[in-house]
């Protein structure tokens, strides 16, 4: 059984579209801003941005729990640190046996780009 979640930043047809336009594009809607400050506020803490990076960076895009564990707190604030990173739409994970899966998919590294990247000048 698997316990894939969908990542709410994108829309299914558009897997690399960002949540949001480039800030220098224009100003965000209220709905964009809600969005955007999700993922931001996930990231906002240190110990939620070490074990995304240690996501991001493992090797083949995926991580184990037991691998990324080791960022300085309990396994109970782990577990809930990546609970918050999988509510913004950050991470999603699967259970396997006794261990869950977390990745980021490459789309949510796309989007957080375009979200971040200037707009194109004329």
């Amino acid at each position: 059984m698997s316990n894939v979640q969908v990542l709410p930043l994108m829309e299914p047809a558009e897997a690399a579209a960002p949540c949001c336009p480039p800030l220098t594009e224009r100003p965000m809607n209220a709905e964009e801003a809600e969005t955007a400050a999700k993922m931001f506020k996930a990231l906002g803490d240190p110990v939620r941005l070490r074990l995304f990076s240690a996501v991001a960076s493992h090797e083949g895009g995926e991580a184990c729990v037991c691998d990324i564990s080791d960022v300085g707190v309990s396994q109970p604030t782990v577990s809930h640190h990546l609970k918050k990173l999988k509510e913004a739409g950050l991470l999603t994970s699967e259970r396997r046996g006794t261990w869950v899966y977390y990745r980021v998919e490459p789309s949510v590294l796309a989007a957080m780009g375009k979200l971040l990247a200037t707009a194109a000048t004329p």
